[in-house]
Formats: structure tokens, C-alpha cells, sequence
């Protein structure tokens, strides 16, 4: 019903209004007697064998919701009902930003693709937190969070630390985006040397706040782009660190092998490109860190998952979870559903 009816009607419209319309209407209908109850039975697969205990945690499953679709928690309780063993929320950052300018969301609807230059729009981790102070605490939810996009290179740390502060009594794990290609500025993010040096403080912080609630485990997402060299120093850099994992990947800035037409990609212009295009880019990556590391630490996969074989390739390339996001807008909800019982299956 949903790629029949459902997505051909709000595929008509502009990307980012779709966005908010779903949002608004999912936040009505969950109100209604009911709904909730209606959706879980639908939507959700439970099963022992189907729980992953990591970092300390214990997930219901290993499918989870990327960050970028409810980067303001406005709706994660919501998003839980369709059978997410995680959720992600993010980017966040010190001070609301409006990102940049509009129109900055595009389908590629040949390629099943999306490319979005949204630059870390959010509200702020200030309001953020006061939507997560009454949280269900049956769903795990990780804070993604970033730098504001005027900070200057000698404030971002202090930003990631803020936001880390803030955040580290309401979140269950966190996520150090250092590689998402729309916020400008990101040079120093890349540099190994810089990269130790921030993990290192995050780190910091996190034993100074475990005296008074439960320590936090912190993973450093990367781009699907990056090469051997830059792998190999990825893996360096969670040896050195002991930081508790690797999400792999982020949206990519390479437009190899597309079917969407040149001229509409020039329309475009730059922006990360997400969905089945870096299926297999982000899945290479994933298993040359497992191998080459011996498999020493979690990866969560991200990249073109739009069925359960993908999630499956990433778990056999290596990924210890998954998570989805343009396969959540093109395939639907029941994708969450479709994954869970291919895993049961298999095992």
C-alpha cells in the first residue's frame, strides 16, 4: 500500500514540507485511542534472539532509525512504534540554526537516492533536552551531535563538549559527526591529530559526568568516501582512543555511476547523497574495517539499506547493527518489519 498509494501522492510534493506533513500527522494519529497499540502489532517483531547487547546496552534488535530524520526528538516515541530497536537523533548543536538556505532536499528517484545540503538545521540542544526529559525509556536513543556551522575552528570542541554536557543525562549513547559534507568548515574534522584530540576530550568529560549518572559510550561516524589510507588511520584512531565504536558511513560527495540525468544534477549542485547509491560504498567500508582491524571494535552500518539482503550484507560485511534512513522514505515502514524477521530467519 505504501509504495502503490501512499508515496506516489507525497512523492509530488517537496521533499522537506512531506517531511513536516508526516511528522504533524504521525504526532495526531498516535493521540488517537488505540493508534499506538494498532501500530506495534503491525509493525514490530519481538524475539530473544533478535536483542544485541553492546556498549553496555542491550538493543530489543539491531535495526535502528539514522540520524537526520528526527534531528529535534520531536517525534522518537512516535518512530519507536514502527518496531526500531534504536533511534538516533541529531545532528545537534549548541545554538539553533537554521541551516542552509532552501530548496536543499532532492530526490533522485531513479537512483532511490536522496541529496540533501541541510546543514545541521536544529533547535538547539537547549530545547532538544526539554523534549527528552520525559522520555520512554524503553526505546535506546543515541544523540548525534556537531559544531555550529559559524563556530570558528578554535570553538569546536567546546561545541561537541556542550552539547555532550547537556545531552549526557537524557541520551544512551552518542555519536561524534565529524564527517557530514553540508556544514562547511570541516577540514580540521578530518585531521587525525585533531580527531584524537577531540575523542580524547569528549572522553574526558564522559568519566567526569559518570561520578553522577552511568558512563556514556561514544562512536565517531565517517564518510563513505574515505580511502585506505584514511581507513587505516580511522582504525589507528580507535586504538589509540579506545573509543567504543565506528558508524559507518555518512552521506557521500561522490556522483559515480547515477542514473539521474547530469543537467538535473547540476540543478542540484553539491549536497551528501544517501540511499542505494552508497549501498555497496558504505558496505566496503564496513568490511575493510572489520578485517583489517580483527574485528577489535562495533560498527554500526548506514548506507542504501532499502531491503533486508542489504542489511544483511552490511551484517555480513561486519556490522554488529544497522540503521536506516532514505530506504525508511522509499520503502516504507514495514521495511523495520521485513529486516527483523530476514535476521530471525537466517539465524
Amino acid at each position: 500500500m505504501y509504495k502503490l498509494l501512499i508515496r506516489p501522492i507525497l512523492f509530488l510534493f517537496d521533499p522537506e514540507k512531506v517531511h513536516h506533513f508526516t511528522f504533524s500527522f504521525l504526532k495526531f494519529v498516535n493521540k488517537l485511542p488505540f493508534v499506538s497499540t494498532i501500530i506495534k502489532n503491525n509493525f514490530t517483531v519481538e524475539h530473544p534472539k533478535l536483542e544485541r547487547k553492546l556498549f553496555g546496552l542491550t538493543f530489543k534488535n539491531p535495526v535502528g532509525l539514522g540520524a537526520g530524520f528526527d534531528k529535534n526528538a520531536m517525534l522518537f516515541d512516535e518512530l519507536s512504534n514502527f518496531g526500531f530497536g534504536f533511534i538516533e537523533i541529531g545532528t545537534v548543536t549548541p545554538k539553533a540554526q537554521e541551516g542552509n538556505p532552501k530548496k536543499r532536499l532532492f530526490r533522485l528517484i531513479e537512483d532511490q537516492g536522496i541529496i540533501n545540503r541541510m546543514g545541521f538545521n536544529n533547535d538547539g540542544v537547549e530545547i532538544i533536552v526539554n523534549r527528552l526529559k520525559n522520555r520512554n525509556k524503553n526505546i535506546i536513543i543515541g544523540g548525534n551531535i556537531g559544531k555550529n556551522t559559524l563556530s570558528i575552528t578554535d570553538e569546536y570542541t567546546n561545541d561537541y563538549l556542550k552539547c555532550f554536557k547537556a545531552l549526557h543525562p537524557y541520551v544512551d549513547y552518542f555519536v561524534l559527526n565529524v564527517s557530514c559534507p553540508n556544514v562547511g568548515s570541516m577540514a580540521k574534522l578530518q585531521d587525525k591529530d585533531y580527531l584524537i584530540e577531540l575523542i580524547t576530550a569528549v572522553q574526558s568529560e564522559n568519566k567526569k559526568l559518570s561520578r553522577k549518572s552511568q558512563s556514556r559510550p561514544i562512536l565517531l561516524k565517517i564518510a563513505p568516501d574515505l580511502n585506505t589510507v584514511q581507513l587505516d588511520e580511522i582504525i589507528e584512531i580507535v586504538k589509540t582512543t579506545n573509543i567504543d565504536g565506528v558508524i559507518a558511513s555518512n552521506t557521500s560527495i561522490n556522483r559515480e555511476n547515477l542514473k539521474t540525468s547530469k543537467k538535473r544534477l547540476n540543478v542540484i549542485k553539491n549536497g551528501g547523497l544517501s540511499g542505494k547509491p552508497i549501498a555497496d560504498r558504505s558496505t566496503k567500508v564496513i568490511q575493510y574495517l572489520a578485517d583489517k582491524s580483527n574485528k577489535s571494535f562495533p560498527i554500526i552500518g548506514i548506507g542504501g539499506i532499502h531491503s533486508p539482503q542489504d542489511a544483511l550484507d552490511k551484517i555480513d560485511a561486519g556490522a554488529d547493527l544497522v540503521q536506516i534512513f532514505t530506504g525508511f522514505i522509499y520503502e516504507g515502514p514495514k521495511l523495520v518489519k521485513k529486516i527483523n524477521t530476514a535476521i530471525l530467519e537466517k539465524l
